[in-house]
């Protein structure tokens, strides 16, 4: 009850306090009476409610913006320290005051001197004069030189010098192996006075196909005739889909070839009345060899054989009976290429599935006059399970893939003996996938077209013992 009066005496309190002015009149009994308007608005509490929540979201928002000042001020701190480093590090080099430098030249001097001396011993150790350890020693003075040089006007470019001397080291020690090596007696090309393969070399690329990258699929080489010129390259790239070979280049050199100039190309498809074409000369897949003057291949579309005659424009075709094609038995990495044309010492080759074969590998000895078959060996490697083949000596050589960057030569098949067996000589290559291989007995190389890459490779053969 105490608390009702005491509410009460606050609200009149409150409410006389908002009374201004207040008149009034006096009745004929002498009593003053007057009226007192009371306000009729209340207390906005929920104005005040609002003010407070805003007010407390702003001290959030300040103390998060202070928050983030403190955090970049560390940050410009770090970021300026680094700098002040940086700044004396460039200070000291410009004054000269780096030791290392000196250091590495020192280095780099002792390192020539050793070479020096190495050289002069494997020069001594030669009886007359050698090209290559004079080369040798011509590169090793040029370094020396070039080290003085730098040393008198640039005593902080020492990277490329050092560059220059690792590839000289690993040359000196390919003459010190080489000469540490026994050499293989001469091998007389064209013959088959070895034991067959036993090494191969590093892929040596070329140069890209001169229609680009994006012909991935074809073949090249040189004239695989033993005794043929063999200063005519030709290169065959196939249409983008790995299919068809329409178009083909003769180059007269080496050099012409390198320089993509002086070429004379060919065009197989024929053409006819109201914008129709012949494709029947056309080429498929990548299995071509140039043998005697001739490009050698399977026609387009059929089970045929092509030549077609480098100087008349000529072509000849003669059907490979029982042959799949149109890509029913192709290679693992390179399509459409059921039928693959092959040659070496003993003359010109075919590589082919039948499905009487169950798809393994068919050899043909095939007449490079008539294209008639002569004889023919039925292996039991299967032939998508190959990447490429070809023939040396009469003895078929079938690789597989080993990663993208090594092949391997695993299989082999003696049509002198009727013998097949596993072997392993493993090949570098510098794209993934072999698109095609062949073999000139001319100079013991192998040809690959390698995703649009001209590659060649040099065969090692077995020595065969000396008779008694």
């Amino acid at each position: 009850m105490l608390h009702l009066l005491i509410l009460a005496v606050c609200v009149l309190r409150s409410q006389a306090a908002s009374l201004v002015n207040t008149t009034g009149a006096m009745d004929e009994e002498g009593v003053c009476h007057c009226s007192v308007a009371l306000p009729d608005n209340t207390f906005p509490a929920d104005r005040l409610e609002i003010l407070e929540i805003s007010n407390k979201d702003l001290s959030i928002s300040v103390q998060n913006e202070i928050t983030k000042i403190q955090s970049y001020k560390a940050t410009l701190t770090g970021y300026l320290q680094k700098l002040t480093n940086l700044t004396r590090r460039v200070e000291v080099m410009e004054m000269g005051g780096i030791s290392y430098t000196e250091l590495d030249f020192e280095l780099l001097k002792l390192e020539i001197k050793e070479m020096e001396t190495l050289v002069v011993k494997l020069r001594e150790s030669f009886d007359g004069s050698n090209t290559l350890i004079d080369a040798l020693y011509v590169e090793v003075h040029n370094i020396s030189v070039m080290v003085s040089q730098l040393e008198s006007y640039d005593k902080n470019n020492v990277l490329a010098v050092r560059r220059e001397i690792a590839a000289l080291r690993k040359k000196l020690e390919d003459c010190q192996k080489n000469q540490e090596s026994p050499v293989s007696p001469p091998i007389n090309y064209g013959t088959c006075s070895h034991g067959g393969i036993v090494n191969i070399s590093k892929p040596f690329v070329v140069q890209l196909n001169w229609l680009g990258f994006p012909y991935k699929f074809g073949g090249w080489g040189k004239d695989s005739y033993s005794g043929a010129n063999q200063d005519m390259h030709w290169v065959a790239p196939l249409n983008t889909d790995g299919r068809m070979m329409n178009t083909l280049r003769f180059y007269p050199t080496y050099d012409n070839l390198l320089l993509y100039k002086g070429a004379t190309e060919k065009v197989l498809t024929r053409t006819l009345a109201y914008n129709n074409y012949d494709y029947s000369n056309c080429g498929q897949g990548g299995g071509i060899i140039m043998f005697n003057n001739s490009l050698i291949y399977n026609c387009y579309n059929t089970r045929d054989i092509c030549k077609l005659n480098v100087d008349t424009n000529g072509v000849e075709r003669k059907t490979l009976t029982d042959a799949t094609f149109n890509n029913r038995f192709s290679y693992a990495s390179s399509i459409w290429q059921d039928i693959d044309l092959a040659s070496d010492e003993d003359g010109l080759w075919v590589i082919y599935s039948t499905e009487q074969n169950s798809g393994n590998i068919v050899i043909s000895k095939v007449n490079p006059l008539t294209l008639t078959v002569e004889k023919t060996w039925q292996t039991s490697q299967y032939k998508p399970g190959a990447t490429n083949a070809f023939m040396v000596c009469g003895v078929l050589y079938a690789t597989r893939t080993l990663s993208t960057r090594k092949e391997e030569i695993f299989y082999m098949y003696d049509t002198k003996t009727n013998q097949e067996g596993q072997i392993s000589i493993i090949l570098d290559k510098m794209m993934e996938n072999v698109q095609s291989l062949t073999y000139n007995p001319n100079d013991h190389k192998l040809y690959m077209y390698n995703d649009g890459y001209l590659v060649t490779y040099t065969l090692a053969f077995k020595s065969l013992p000396n008779p008694a």
